[in-house]
């Protein structure tokens, strides 16, 4: 074998031996095959180029190009041209994958499932370093440059490993470096022949001079003591980098990734890291389904399915603590801090995982009492979570769990002891990194409050109700000591920014605080199962009271619901110490609710808009008398339509509100009346300059309402009413009828109009901004009216006969 096939070869072997390091990373390793072919065909290349022989610049290119087809054949050979040309849409689909590559490696565990995007993340790496290694020690003849693209592909993996990559792949990515400076080294030397290869004298030599090379007993020459250095200055950038890198919590580029053996030890799996992964999840265009449930439980609206608790908190980010993990016992203990006072309610909820879903943690409503599951789980009796060991993941998993439905009130919240010692002490840490303007933002919102549960009540309501933070998926989420001053300053983020700052203001008013992270109940499918997709991802706070345990509250607006229990007692609400009503023998009614209820039956069975327009013109269009000039009557008429035009949005908003707010609703349904009384207090409110904002729930909305209109409390409570009787109707297994509704709404309309401008009352009487409503139902049915002329068979055949007729087309 020659010198440069022998190097080329020691080449191959450096870059798969430094690749080694990422092995720990993926599970399972079939690519790492994959990328030695494709490295070795490059090789091959390089070899035959340099045999032409080509400059080194363009044997460099011939075996990039070379890799085009060789990647468009593994990854994208459906899309491409014969399966080798990359085109256009080989190359849509090759950023496609990379995209999810990226997105992939922020949102697993170590070790991450070898998804397409990750395959092609990983094998496209490692050909670009054994593409530069190539070049820099085959092409270039200098091995010892080579070996730092070999050290940055070590230490990539070894900073992305929990721990380094470890001492024996540090060892074999070490040995590959050597040999390859061996394989150069002992090319170089022979070409010098036996007087730069031996130990050599003058004798030996024409002229008995001493040559390059020194004596058996003499100092090494100087190329040789010039690759020793190297090389030990290379392998030991090679151990310290690793070691002063950051650590990289979160997902494969962003979490920790040890699992733990059989036995006692156990740090924790970190699956998630929350600033990537929650918001990436919830920026998808499209909501993938993650998993679906059947439960026994009548209320889903608290069933959230905790994936881990992020209890250590050090001024830049929440992450779990390394705990202890042991053996997932028959039954798991009973929630700490919790007492029998308190109302419970067992529930069975069975599980199913998406294929596509896999990461360490298992998704568990909390708190879980007994978990039904096959596989390698070990259970994290702190944060109640079970983990999965030596690679156990969620790829399609299906499990039962019992858990624990906990409805404390808010009298035994406020009644809350003081929690344990140790307790208090570890989970209200805060750095002394933590900007003054947090601790001193959370005792101005919660001045006055005079318990514990008040202070966290007050703290939940400023973030989600008025304290004018917006819900926005979009803004940076940012790190380091100022991100939760940043975030108060600007007010709007997502679940992570509203959970981690409530946690942290929670700590330094003395209440024991962490985060979940985990989904929102999902939403109810047809066949009884309830669905949870990629924007159900959620993070929230809990805060720890004595004789409750750890307890759930939602400070981000928008998003999941607040329990029932984090509501201050106002007048018109319900006591959150008082049960449910029970459920009456009666069926749910039959009949869905409106989808518009502003458009009454005689505008659908006409096509025309609602009769609210139409009914003012009656009586100007009805036949002429006899007699009567017909141009006289269609001045009338068009007289007639010229006056009552400006008046149309006041009529149609007359109409409207009376038919929405007749007693028990279109036809006596008790279900629609409740809405439709719903839907004019939501388009009064609008006439009145507060738009509507439906991602909000009707609780929300009509504290919105009540915030932005400045309400009186009599008119607040009718708002608050209203609201109460929509999620009944929405959300109660058997809903109960609600009198006074229409009263309640015109009371709500008093307020707003009483707290208004004149300008704003004149406007909302004779411009009301609701009227959009009208323009919207015109649209849709011009839309619909066009496209059924343009598909009907009249108009197929004109156009076809008109085709015909075309120049060129009559000889045809």
């Amino acid at each position: 074998m020659s010198g440069r096939a022998r190097l080329a070869l020691c080449a191959v072997v450096a870059t798969l031996c430094a690749a080694g390091a990422l092995l720990p990373l993926v599970d399972p390793i079939t690519w790492m095959f994959e990328a030695a072919v494709l490295l070795a065909l490059m090789t091959g290349v390089g070899a035959a180029a340099r045999r032409v022989p080509l400059a080194g610049p363009l044997t460099i290119g011939v075996q990039a190009l070379a890799l085009v087809p060789l990647m468009t054949l593994l990854f994208v050979r459906n899309e491409a041209i014969l399966g080798l040309l990359p085109g256009p849409d080989a190359l849509a689909e090759f950023g496609r994958l990379l995209q999810d590559g990226l997105r992939d490696a922020g949102r697993y565990a170590i070790p991450a499932p070898v998804t397409p995007g990750i395959r092609l993340l990983l094998i496209s790496g490692v050909l670009v370093i054994g593409l530069s290694v190539d070049a820099l020690a085959v092409t270039y003849r200098s091995a010892a440059p080579a070996g730092l693209p070999l050290l940055a592909l070590y230490s990539v993996a070894a900073g992305l490993s929990q721990g380094g990559a470890g001492w024996l792949l540090f060892l074999i990515a070490a040995a590959g470096y050597l040999l390859l400076l061996l394989a150069e080294g002992r090319d170089r030397l022979s070409q010098w022949g036996r007087v730069f290869g031996g130990p050599g004298t003058g004798a030996d030599r024409p002229g008995g001079g001493r040559g390059f090379a020194a004596g058996a007993d003499g100092p090494a020459s100087a190329p040789v003591r010039t690759g020793r250095r190297i090389g030990a200055m290379a392998l030991g950038l090679a151990v310290v980098v690793p070691a002063v890198l950051p650590s990289l919590d979160g997902g494969l580029l962003g979490g920790s990734g040890n699992g733990t053996g059989p036995g006692s030890g156990g740090g924790t799996i970190s699956a998630v890291n929350p600033l990537v992964s929650l918001q990436d999840s919830l920026n998808q265009p499209e909501d993938k389904e993650v998993l679906n449930y059947r439960t026994t439980a009548s209320d889903t609206r608290d069933l959230y399915l905790r994936i881990v608790a992020l209890d250590q908190f050090d001024g830049t980010t929440w992450k779990p603590s390394e705990r202890t993990v042991t053996d997932v016992p028959e039954r798991l203990p009973r929630p700490p801090g919790l007492s029998s006072a308190v109302d419970l309610t067992r529930i069975n909820t069975s599980i199913s995982t998406a294929g596509w879903y896999a990461q360490n943690w298992l998704p568990l409503p909390y708190p879980a009492s007994k978990v039904d599951i096959s596989g390698r789980w070990r259970f994290e009796p702190k944060g109640r979570t079970l983990v999965g060991d030596r690679g156990q993941n969620t790829h399609g998993l299906q499990y039962q769990v019992e858990s624990l439905q906990v409805r404390p009130t808010s009298g035994q919240l406020a009644a809350a002891p003081a929690p344990p010692t140790n307790l208090l002490r570890e989970y209200t840490k805060v750095p002394d990194s933590l900007p003054s303007v947090v601790r001193d933002t959370a005792r101005r919102v919660t001045r006055g409050a005079p318990t514990t549960y008040a202070k966290a009540v007050k703290l939940q309501d400023w973030f989600a109700v008025n304290g004018g933070f917006s819900y926005n998926t979009d803004v940076r989420a940012g790190s380091g000591a100022e991100a939760i001053a940043r975030f108060l300053r600007q007010k709007e983020g997502f679940c992570v920014h509203f959970s981690f700052s409530m946690a942290a203001m929670a700590r330094t008013l003395g209440i024991p605080a962490r985060v979940a992270v985990g989904f929102t109940p999902g939403t109810k499918q047809p066949d009884g199962t309830t669905s949870v997709g990629l924007k159900d991802a959620h993070a929230w706070p809990e805060l720890y009271f004595q004789g409750i345990g750890w307890t759930r509250f939602e400070p981000t607006p928008s998003r999941g619901s607040i329990p029932d229990y984090a509501y201050p007692d106002t007048p018109g609400t319900t006591d959150p110490s008082n049960p449910d009503p029970a459920p009456s023998p009666s069926t749910a009614p039959s009949k869905d609710p409106s989808a518009a209820p502003s458009c009454g039956p005689e505008g659908q069975r006409s096509g025309s808009v609602p009769g609210c327009i139409a009914l003012p013109t009656e009586a100007g269009t009805r036949p002429p008398e006899s007699g009567s000039s017909p141009w006289a009557a269609a001045g009338i008429a068009l007289g007639v339509v010229l006056v009552l035009l400006p008046t149309a949005p006041l009529l149609w908003r007359l109409r409207t509100r009376s038919r929405r707010l007749a007693d028990d609703g279109p036809d006596g349904d008790f279900t629609t009346g409740t809405l439709a009384a719903w839907r004019e207090l939501l388009d009064t409110a609008w006439d009145f300059g507060i738009l509507p904002d439906e991602s909000l729930t009707p609780r929300k909305a009509a504290e919105r309402i009540i915030r932005l209109g400045e309400l009186q409390p009599e008119p607040a409570a009718a708002a608050r009413r209203v609201a109460a009787a929509v999620e009944q109707v929405l959300y109660a297994p058997q809903p109960q009828p609600v009198s006074g509704l229409a009263l309640d709404v015109h009371r709500v309309r008093a307020g707003l109009r009483d707290g208004a401008t004149r300008v704003l009352r004149w406007r909302a009487q004779l411009a009301p901004r609701s009227v959009a409503r009208l323009r919207w139902a015109w649209s849709a049915r011009w839309a619909a009216w066009l496209l059924r002329c343009r598909n009907s068979r009249p108009v197929a055949a004109a156009r076809r006969a008109a085709a015909a007729l075309r120049p060129g087309r009559q000889g045809a």
